[in-house]
């Protein structure tokens, strides 16, 4: 299963399918998160999926769970194979989330965000008001998660194996904050490179500006999946 998911964090179509572009018969699992969604809309995921890509549909939904319910009935209509919504709405949100999706025909993977991988102990405690540790929140909010009847979470690949233990290696990692040691972290607080993702027990790594960044980004995501699924 364990496989490396583009970010394709850019502003337009235009854009977006220049870059896919580059990539001629590859065909990468792909992240489309809110800039681009909000952006371009439905017509854009069915060109991409008519390409041959799989689609993570990055929208994080956190409200009431009739409004999560509603919004992800009309998701489970786009073709996409995998969605979010925030854990921190609770387990009632959660499943009806899940019940959202349940009328598809092939309903996507339902997976929860725990904590943001831009977010660090001091903000979770200053900001957020959460004293508890911040692998000790998140493996509570994977527990959640899997109770609710998900498939699996978006965590920090430094916290995948504390929710491996936890949940049982069934339960799916997605992890962000991936970067090569000779990268920037840029707003990114808790990262690790491939190869530790690989290490550490990760299902799927989310590989944003590292690749789309690249001067060469077919050379970037092949070096991405030589160091996570070689």
């Amino acid at each position: 299963m364990r496989d490396v998911i583009i970010a394709l964090d850019f502003p337009n179509r235009d854009k977006t399918l220049a870059f896919l572009d580059l990539f001629g018969n590859k065909k990468p699992f792909v992240k489309i998160g809110m800039e681009l969604f909000y952006a371009e809309g439905h017509s854009l995921l069915r060109d991409i999926k008519a390409r041959g890509h799989k689609i993570f549909l990055d929208l994080k939904l956190h409200d009431i769970p009739n409004t999560v319910k509603s919004a992800m009935r009309a998701i489970s209509n786009l073709g996409i194979d995998m969605v979010n919504v925030h854990a921190s709405g609770g387990i009632i949100m959660m499943q009806a989330a899940l019940e959202g999706l349940s009328e598809a025909n092939s309903a996507p993977i339902l997976i929860a965000v725990t904590q943001l991988t831009s977010t660090s102990q001091d903000i979770l405690q200053k900001e957020l008001m959460i004293n508890s540790p911040i692998n000790d929140v998140i493996v509570h909010y994977a527990l959640n998660a899997r109770f609710s009847g998900l498939r699996g979470v978006v965590c920090s690949p430094l916290e995948v194996a504390a929710i491996k233990q936890a949940c049982g290696n069934d339960f799916i990692t997605v992890t962000p904050g991936i970067r090569f040691a000779d990268n920037n972290k840029d707003d990114q607080v808790r990262i690790t490179t491939p190869a530790d993702a690989k290490k550490n027990g990760s299902d799927f790594i989310v590989v944003g500006r590292p690749i789309t960044q690249a001067d060469n980004p077919v050379e970037m995501y092949c070096r991405c999946l030589n160091d996570f699924c070689g």
